[in-house]
Order: C-alpha cells, then sequence, then structure tokens
C-alpha cells in the first residue's frame, strides 16, 4: 500500500503539464462520449456525467496514474439491446451490479491474471483498438439530409473538413518539434477552433453531435423492481460489462506501463473502476473503463500523475455547467485530426517490422485478435480468444517436446529417462515410448529432467503402471520433485505406483 506522502506526490508531478494535458484530455473526451451515449440509445448528457463520475474516481482512486477512464465505447455496444428492450433504469441497475463485480474481481486479487495475457494478444489488442478508434472518426464525415437520410460529405465541406484534419495533425506533429512548454494536442485545438470561429467558416461542431448544456449527474436510484426477475435480465448484461471494462482497462494499464516504465497496480484498479461504475449506475450513468485513446492524448501531453485525471474530469463537468456554448462552437475537424494522431501513436507499428520475425503462431493469434477487436468490438471475447489459442499453441509445442532415453543397468533393470514435461498433451507420446512386452521385470522411470503436471499424467502413469502388473512386471519411479510427489500422493486414493527413495530429495514419503 502506498503511504499518504507516496500518494500525495503522484498529484505534484509537475503541475502546469498535468493541467494543460487534463484539459486537452477533457476536449477529447466530450465528442466521443456524446458518441457513445448517442450509440447506447442514451442522452448525451448522461455519457458526459458518467465520463465525469468515472474519469474523476479512478483518477484518484486507481492504480495506475496518468490513465484515462470514462463512458467507452466497448462497454456501449454492450448495452444496446438492454436499453432497448428494457429501458435506460435497467441500465442504471445493470452499471451498479457491474461494478459491484468488478470490485469483487480486485478484492479476490484477480486482477493479476492480467499478467498471463501473452505479447501478441496485447500487440492486437492495441492494434483492433486503434482501428475502432480510427473508424469511430470516420463518422464524423458523414451529415443527416432534411430527410434523416445519413450520407458522406462530398464538395467543399469535404475538402475543408479534411484541409482542417491536416492541420490540426500538422500542428500536433511539428509543434514539439519547435517547444514542449505547452500540449501540441492543445494548441492545435485551439488554433484550429479560433480559425473557424474567427474565419466563420461552415464546418462541423460538437454542437452538431448534440448539446452538452445541463447541469452534474444527481443520485438517481435505479426505479427497477427488486425481485429475482430484475436480477435475471440485469445480470448477463452486467458481466459482461464487467469483463469487458476490466479487459481494457487492465491492457490499459500494461500498455501505459510500457510507455512510463512504471508499474501499475491492477487488483486496485480493479476495485477503482468498480467503485466508480457503482457511482455512475447510482448517479443514473453508463457503465465505462479505461479509454486508451484519451489515454494517449493525455500521455502525449505529458499527464503522468492523477492530477491530469482529476482535472480532465472538473474540465467535462465546467463544459456542461458553464462552457457549453463554447464546447458546441469546437470544429470536429480539429478533434478528429488530434483523434487521428492518436490513432499513429497507438498502433503498434513495431509488430509489423517485426512479422517475419515473430513465430507463425505469434503472427496468427495476434492478427486474430486485431480482427475480432475492430469487428465485432467485443475485447473480452477477443483477448480470450488469443489467450486460448496461444495456450493450445503452447500446450502443443511442449507436447512434441517430451523425450526420453534408454539404458539397462547392470542389475538388469530398464531405465527411461524422461525429458519435457507429462501433461495432458504429451501423455499420447510419453506412453508410445514403453515397450511394456519386452521390458525385463523392474523397469525405473526417471524423471530428474522432467514433471508430473496435472491429472492427465498421473493417470497415464497408473495405466502404464496397470500394463507392466499385468505381465509380472514391477514399474518404479524416480527423482520426482517435492510438487510431483505431493500430486501423486493427493491421488493416492486412484493410482499406485513405486517410488524410489532418492537421497538427493529430503521429502516426506507416506510411512509403509
Amino acid at each position: 500500500m502506498l503511504s499518504v506522502s507516496a500518494y500525495l506526490a503522484q498529484y505534484k508531478v509537475n503541475p502546469k503539464n498535468e493541467i494543460l494535458a487534463g484539459l486537452t484530455t477533457a476536449l477529447a473526451l466530450v465528442p466521443e462520449v456524446v458518441a457513445f451515449a448517442l450509440l447506447a440509445y442514451i442522452s448525451p448528457l448522461v455519457g458526459i456525467g458518467s465520463a465525469f463520475i468515472i474519469c474523476l474516481l479512478t483518477s484518484i482512486f486507481g492504480g495506475r496514474p496518468g490513465m484515462i477512464s470514462g463512458a467507452a465505447g466497448s462497454v456501449a455496444v454492450v448495452i444496446v439491446s438492454l436499453v432497448v428492450q428494457h429501458g435506460v433504469e435497467y441500465l442504471f441497475a445493470a452499471v451498479a451490479l457491474m461494478g459491484l463485480l468488478q470490485v469483487a474481481v480486485g478484492l479476490l486479487r484477480f486482477g493479476k491474471f492480467i499478467r498471463l495475457v501473452p505479447q501478441p494478444v496485447v500487440f492486437g489488442f492495441v492494434n483492433g483498438l486503434a482501428l475502432i478508434i480510427f473508424m469511430a472518426q470516420l463518422e464524423q464525415f458523414k451529415v443527416h439530409d432534411a430527410a434523416g437520410t445519413e450520407h458522406w460529405l462530398t464538395g467543399p465541406a469535404l475538402w475543408l473538413m479534411l484541409g482542417l484534419v491536416a492541420l490540426t495533425m500538422a500542428i500536433v506533429y511539428l509543434l514539439p518539434k519547435l517547444t514542449k512548454a505547452v500540449p501540441a494536442s492543445l494548441t492545435a485545438i485551439i488554433v484550429v477552433s479560433g480559425l473557424v470561429i474567427m474565419g466563420g467558416l461552415e464546418t462541423k461542431s460538437v454542437g452538431d453531435i448534440a448539446s452538452i448544456a445541463g447541469g452534474l449527474p444527481q443520485f438517481h436510484w435505479p426505479q427497477v423492481p427488486l425481485a429475482w426477475n430484475t436480477l435475471v435480465i440485469i445480470f448477463p448484461y452486467s458481466v459482461i460489462m464487467a469483463l469487458v471494462g476490466l479487459t481494457e482497462s487492465l491492457l490499459t494499464l500494461t500498455v501505459v506501463d510500457e510507455i512510463t516504465d512504471t508499474r501499475g497496480r491492477s487488483n486496485q484498479d480493479c476495485v477503482a473502476q468498480g467503485l466508480a461504475n457503482i457511482t455512475s449506475g447510482m448517479f443514473g450513468g453508463m457503465g465505462g473503463c479505461a479509454m486508451i485513446g484519451q489515454t494517449m492524448v493525455n500521455l502525449e501531453s505529458r499527464g503522468r500523475g492523477r492530477l491530469s485525471g482529476v482535472v480532465a474530469a472538473v474540465a467535462l463537468a465546467l463544459f456542461v455547467v458553464v462552457g457549453s456554448s463554447l464546447i458546441e462552437r469546437l470544429p470536429l475537424a480539429a478533434l478528429v485530426g488530434v483523434m487521428f494522431m492518436v490513432v499513429i501513436g497507438t498502433f503498434e507499428w513495431a509488430s509489423l517490422r517485426i512479422l517475419r520475425r515473430m513465430p507463425l503462431t505469434d503472427v496468427l493469434v495476434m492478427l486474430l485478435v486485431t480482427l475480432v477487436t475492430a469487428i465485432s468490438q467485443n475485447l473480452a471475447l477477443a483477448v480470450l480468444l488469443g489467450v486460448v489459442v496461444s495456450a493450445l499453441a503452447f500446450a502443443w509445442e511442449n507436447a512434441k517436446r517430451i523425450r526420453a532415453r534408454k539404458f539397462v543397468d547392470a542389475a538388469g533393470a530398464k531405465h527411461y529417462e524422461i525429458f519435457g514435461p507429462l501433461f495432458f498433451g504429451s501423455v499420447q507420446a510419453f506412453t508410445e515410448k514403453f515397450d511394456v512386452q519386452q521390458d525385463p521385470t523392474q523397469v525405473i522411470i526417471d524423471f530428474q529432467d522432467s514433471r508430473v503436471a496435472d491429472m492427465s499424467g498421473i493417470e497415464a502413469l497408473n495405466k502404464l503402471t496397470e500394463r507392466y502388473s499385468r505381465l509380472g512386471k514391477t514399474l518404479h519411479l524416480r527423482h520426482l520433485s517435492p510438487d510431483c510427489r505431493q500430486l501423486l500422493h493427493n491421488a493416492g486414493a486412484l493410482i499406485e505406483v513405486n517410488i524410489l527413495e532418492d537421497p538427493e530429495y529430503r521429502v516426506a514419503t507416506d510411512r509403509e
């Protein structure tokens, strides 16, 4: 646990940079959050209020300073059918339950299992999210006509939009080469916005998506029946939202760890995300999690401590309460340009450069996760598939590695020296190495360079023992490691094997 002084020090990391980074991040949050709210068929103000709550609480209590959380699109995709079929009140209850599940995951310390995610899966996850962010920006190049039909911008309007986007990207790219006194993204937004507003240029603005004028979120107990049927309805959505939210948050935490060369606290972040979502649900909000795009904006603006996230949250609240008229005039081209630069910075270009040097399995896993993430936007499913495929590939490779060296000693006993793990994948290859019919009456299996890893390995030894026993022969096991002996001891009711005492291992064995 952090001491109070160490915690407070996380608010003192270059306050000027933190404040400017927070303002930049807040501006980048607005169109994303509004779009995600509309995607989920709820009010834009609900999305912004949720982002305020989630960003504030995770910035204060989260396990990763510098990481930005809000009402994320990956969660919004999950809740569409719930809102359409049952209404927003059931959404609020589902979000609160989602938070409880996330708190439980953190308290049970399950967040550490994010370390089991292989690097190709992380690459695929990041690349998939970069594609999602890119495709989300393309929606800003569409307009609705008088009949409400959506179509792409054309003619002068399109060229103006593209020109402003290009100008924004040029400022973000070139300004850091001249000075780093102010965040390039914030400067680009201010310059392009000033050019549009002062020049009277007609282009899409934040207000064209929806109005953000309103007030702060108020406490609102979900108006749903306190009955078993309500839990039946919301529980599946809560589980999926919790898994999706924690997957994106913990993998974003991993990415930020690599960028900043520091280490976040995964279990603490699970609890913080859960508390934030419980609060959001109780204040009539949607669910959320870490947002890698806005996190990258914050990091590129040199936000490293907790203050940047707090400033971003407070700025969101001020935008709604007192600054909506100004924020609604911001050109979307400026924000799209910033997010396009985020896409370029987020995408793991190194993963493309090393494709030829990566094992084929890792390449396939990375592409699988990227495609599933980008197409389905179900991050939990994409990561789960990646981990499962990686695990199966690992098991297959290890199954092929089991070998046996054979010899007969002076006493006439035959020895099998085993190399490689004995587990479910290698059982068949292990069994095929024994010549039960031709072996002498005494057979010794030496596990000095191997180990029995699971129940399948135990059962393989049991069946092998029975085969030798039917021919009047005895099978002995030697050099079993302590954990293997314990495994066999626990399965004592299922298997009977002869373990040779080995003076090199001081392991307590069952007394005769």
